[in-house]
């Protein structure tokens, strides 16, 4: 569709990438999938491309949301969420995301409008359910985004009770970065013949990224670290502490070097974190 093209060119894409090429035409064909892509291989408009073009040139069977991707955390439903938006951009197509930490006022308000993507991390969507303010009536796809994340973070349970709850007549696009076992019997139970994309390698770091080692003395990593962010460093930078209060110590040093920073960590609140 003409609108789903302008959205891909809002994006910056000029051309596919491996995972778009290998899901988008399986995709739209209507077939259940199992996708194992490494992170940053651009899969999540390999499956928001074909949704949205079933939701513009097919009619609703029934009422309610039409689409359900699942993600693990809420920063993952967060930035799937804004992909959608940039590919929605030109068309009437409605979504919205639904995860904890927020109040559940306006979400509520979206899923009993019926808004036709729902992109959502289990626990909330549960409490929804538990609310029945979720429509599930006409659901046509349902994404499991990070399926490896989900059962290593003990959401399967509730997204167990989740598919119960969804048309057993439905397309189902599983994703993941690994392929344990315990996914492979999972899926299974709610899969129907699905078709096996495998794109990149099997393990190991994704291919797009370049590894360096730098031996620092303890005492002396953060002013390096700060001479590093001045001098070579050409864009955003994420930093891995061990700890919380770690983070937090960190970012308070390099704020005081003049260099802007912010601690990201489980004891900020939803809005420090947006």
């Amino acid at each position: 569709d003409a609108r789903v093209l302008e959205g891909v060119r809002h994006l910056g894409f000029s051309h596919t990438r491996p995972i778009h090429s290998a899901v988008i035409p399986r995709a739209l064909a209507g077939h259940d999938l199992i996708a194992c892509a490494e992170t940053g291989t651009g899969k999540t408009v390999a499956f928001v491309v074909p949704m949205l073009q079933r939701l513009l040139t097919a009619p609703p069977a029934a009422g309610g949301s039409r689409v359900l991707v699942l993600a693990p955390t809420r920063e993952l439903a967060v930035q799937i969420e804004d992909q959608v938006q940039g590919l929605t951009y030109h068309t009437t197509v409605s979504s919205v995301a639904v995860f904890g930490g927020v109040p559940m006022d306006q979400q509520e308000f979206a899923l009993r409008a019926g808004v036709d993507i729902v992109v959502a991390t289990p626990g909330r969507l549960m409490d929804h359910m538990r609310h029945e303010s979720v429509d599930y009536s006409g659901l046509e796809i349902l994404v499991l985004d990070e399926a490896d994340r989900m059962l290593d973070m003990g959401f399967w349970p509730d997204v167990q009770r989740i598919l119960s709850a969804l048309p057993a007549k439905r397309q189902t696009l599983l994703f993941s970065a690994t392929m344990p076992a315990e996914v492979l019997k999972l899926t299974q139970d709610f899969l129907h013949d699905p078709k096996y994309v495998q794109v990149g390698r099997r393990g190991g770091p994704a291919q797009t990224i370049s590894h360096n080692v730098q031996s620092v003395a303890a005492g002396e990593k953060t002013q390096w670290l700060a001479r590093w962010l001045r001098d070579e460093a050409t864009g955003p930078v994420l930093i891995f502490c061990r700890t919380k209060i770690g983070a937090e110590k960190l970012a308070g040093r390099l704020s005081g070097m003049g260099i802007r920073a912010a601690s990201l960590h489980a004891d900020r609140t939803q809005q420090q974190r947006m």
